[in-house]
């Protein structure tokens, strides 16, 4: 555990690295009680109304209600940045464009979000005292995201641009792909970023998600990066469920 925690801290600071995931809801304390059930996390109030999830104690993602009801219900992927400003003009010049400007979250880091070009919503997220994961990559935790998208070579060139030592460095083994919207999806489906959450049996958490009142949008299907299936909570927040 010491060993995940250590390496996900150092990794927070890289920019580019997937460093945070958290759910905007319609009812918070139906989705500590989903996401409880189905993950073994645990629950505790973070800044304003939002609630970390923890596993063995560890922060592994957070909960947030929805402010406006036009709102999606979603789960969102931040990538770290020393410098949230810097990286939103970035963005921008490179065609795509802010959503929420950067802003502080009291003491634990300044949060903006933006849109490539294509529309795909995604976070930044510029650490102060809370650098981001402090467990992934094992049951119950955060593992991948992928970006579906219409232009992979354009996703590539967009994201390669922004975060070029992340994805292309030497020995990086990023945690952040990108494939074609329709090779999951209907055509029609716009491009988003999907967070994979890393189980130890899909069948089983898949069976779960159904007990629990969720949904199945993609049955299991095989992966470069392991087995997957894409469901949605009870609440209308699609995430992926992955088995390595």
């Amino acid at each position: 555990m010491a060993e995940n925690r250590a390496s996900a801290n150092e990794e927070a600071y890289r920019e580019g690295v997937p460093c945070w995931v958290d759910a905007q809801l319609p009812d918070v304390a139906a989705g500590e009680r989903f996401y409880g059930e189905l993950f073994g996390w645990t629950f505790e109030p973070a800044h304003h109304s939002c609630v970390w999830a923890r596993l063995g104690g560890d922060r592994v993602a957070s909960l947030a209600p929805k402010t406006d009801g036009r709102m999606p219900t979603v789960w969102t992927v931040s990538f770290a940045t020393p410098d949230a400003g810097a990286l939103g003009r970035r963005i921008e010049a490179a065609g795509g464009r802010l959503v929420t400007a950067p802003s502080p979250v009291g003491d634990l880091g300044t949060a903006a979000l933006a849109a490539d070009p294509e529309g795909a919503v995604f976070g930044l997220w510029q650490p102060g005292t809370h650098r981001g994961f402090e467990r992934r990559h094992v049951p119950g935790t955060f593992v991948w995201t992928e970006l579906y998208t219409r232009n992979t070579a354009a996703a590539n060139a967009f994201y390669g641009s922004l975060f070029r030592d992340a994805l292309f460095g030497a020995g990086r083994a990023p945690d952040f792909g990108r494939a074609d919207v329709a090779e999951v999806f209907a055509a029609e489906m716009p491009p988003h970023f999907l967070v994979h959450f890393r189980v130890a049996d899909l069948e089983d958490a898949v069976g779960t998600v159904r007990r629990l009142g969720g949904r199945v949008q993609a049955p299991p299907f095989e992966t470069s990066y392991g087995r997957v299936a894409v469901v949605i909570d009870n609440q209308g927040a699609s995430f992926a469920l992955l088995q390595r």
